[in-house]
Order: structure tokens, then sequence, then C-alpha cells
């Protein structure tokens, strides 16, 4: 009889897992019992992604709790992360807007030293998720409707904001890959008509809430950029533009004025 290393990576590969040998041993790693292991097997086997599987997903050094129906982080998001970081050491007040599991607040509040935190999220599984990965962090999360979510005593004071918006075009949400199209929220993929919908509605209030010097964060993709830093500027934000060749990651910083001395 092989080992049960071999045997689980056979059924990983033979299902068409890539990475079979890596997702195997973060299964055999997590996984409690023999039992426990042909659960999870045959779970990745029937098409959940593997952070599913697990309940955990790896981002920016965290270990970041995922539940069924929570939208997975993506590794191209931490360059989100490192562009937050290098423009706000010593920020005292984050917000993480459109959070799904809050793995972006997490990260930011313990790569800033705990500041302040608030996450919203409009999904009820993704509030309930990410309550469990900022509360070590005595972060607050909050359910609603992008800003409509946040107490009113933060407008004007807020550092960094960062908000993983869906950007993906309604017409192309059927062509992401099944992990994604078949267990993950739509509202959490789905963009709009040009996957720019959310984007502008958080650009055109963000300048309310930004405290003065404060900045907006969102990804987008390479070809959406350009539209997008244009949405910041009609917001009257300062608008640059990141990418990452490594990651594949476009990120739109803006900024809002200082005031006049």
């Amino acid at each position: 009889m092989p080992p049960l290393s071999d045997s689980v990576v056979a059924a990983l590969r033979s299902a068409g897992c890539v990475f079979a040998e890596d997702e195997a041993e973060l299964i055999l790693s997590t996984a409690r019992t023999p039992d426990e292991v042909t659960a999870m097997v045959d779970r990745r086997v029937s098409g959940l992604p593997l952070e599913h599987v697990l309940g955990w997903a790896r981002f920016h050094g965290l270990r970041i709790v995922v539940e069924p129906g929570v939208f997975v982080p993506r590794r191209r998001t931490e360059f989100l992360v490192d562009q937050a970081v290098a423009r706000a050491r010593g920020a005292a007040l984050v917000v993480d807007l459109c959070c799904g599991s809050g793995a972006v607040g997490a990260a930011l509040a313990a790569a800033l030293g705990g500041p302040e935190l608030h996450a919203a999220d409009i999904d009820p599984a993704a509030v309930r998720c990410a309550r469990r990965n900022v509360a070590p962090f005595g972060g607050h999360v909050h359910q609603g409707d992008l800003f409509e979510a946040l107490p009113d005593a933060l407008r004007g004071r807020v550092d960094v904001l960062t908000a993983n918006v869906p950007y993906v075009p309604t017409h192309e949400v059927g062509l992401l890959p099944p992990e994604a199209r078949d267990h993950e929220p739509l509202v959490a993929l789905d963009g709009g008509a040009d996957g720019l919908d959310v984007l502008r509605r958080v650009t055109a209030e963000a300048p309310r809430w930004l405290a003065p010097g404060g900045c907006l964060l969102v990804e987008t993709s390479e070809r959406q950029a350009p539209a997008a830093v244009e949405a910041f500027a009609r917001g009257g934000l300062t608008a640059t533009l990141a990418a990452s060749d490594e990651l594949y990651a476009n990120v739109v910083i803006g900024t809002r004025p200082p005031r006049a001395a």
C-alpha cells in the first residue's frame, strides 16, 4: 500500500490540480486524522478551492481564516498592502472596504503596529469571517453597502482606506476559473459592465472620509487602470498607478490633498 502522501498526490493530480504535491503537503499538515485527510481530498477533488478545504489562506505572512462562500484573498493583493504600508507609517486610522475575509485589514494592522481598524462588507458571511481575522488586532467589522456601513465618527479622519472592490466585467464572470465563479460570492467578483461600477462609487465618496493627506488604494486590472485613474481624479484625489509585473498586480493610489497652510 503506497504511503498516504503518495495517494493524496495521485488523487489531486488525477483531478487536475497543477500543484498537487504542494496541496498534498498543506492538506496533510492541516488534517488531524486520516479520515479528515480523506474528506479534505474529496472536497478538493470535487472542485472546492484549496483555501476553503483547508479553512485558511496564507496572506502577507498571516494565516487568514477563510470560510466556505467567502472570497479567497489573492497573492497579488499583497502588493496593495505593500503600497499602503509604504505610504502610511504612523497611520492612526485604517479602513478596509469590501473587506471579504478581512485579510487586507488584518495585514495592515499587523504591519502598521496596531492602528484603529475598521472593516466593512455587504455580505454577512464575509463579515462573520472578517471578525475572526481582525479580532487579534482589536478591529471592528461592520455590515453594509460601502461607506453606509461605517460609523459617522470616522468621516474626515481615515489615514489609509483600502477597497478591494470587485472589478471583473459582468460578461467575463463566466470565464473565471470554476473555483471562483462556483464557490465565491458574485458580489465579490462582478464589477458591472466595464468592471468599474463599485470603484467609481468608492472614489466619488472617499474624499469625505479621508483625512487631509490620507490615501485610498484600489486594485484593478492593467486594462482598466487608465479609466480607474480618471475616476480617482474626478473624485478630487491626486492619483498615481503602481504595478507589479511579478504579481500581475495594478493598484491605483489616490491622495486627498492636505489643507492649505
